[in-house]
């Protein structure tokens, strides 16, 4: 049996699902689900796909851009 990817509309046998809060989503590729999933950060708007960082409230890929909101001076990508 095949599956659809939700992003792409690929149907492939071997499409994966993936649990998140509640919901199922379907992917024919990391690709696709990354689209989908992965956070953006908020100052340059790259996909986050590694552990990124969190600044008031906020999804950040890494301190540099998390320096540039307002209580994020703080953070450091290296201690």
């Amino acid at each position: 049996m095949m599956a659809e990817c939700e992003v792409c509309g690929n149907d492939y046998d071997m499409a994966f699902e993936v649990h998140a809060q509640g919901a199922v989503h379907v992917f024919d590729s990391f690709e696709c689900a990354i689209h989908r999933m992965a956070p953006v950060c908020e100052h340059c708007s790259c996909k986050i796909i590694g552990h990124g960082v969190q600044a008031g409230g906020k999804f950040f890929c890494c301190a540099h851009c998390a320096s540039h909101a307002e209580g994020g001076e703080a953070l450091r990508d290296r201690a």
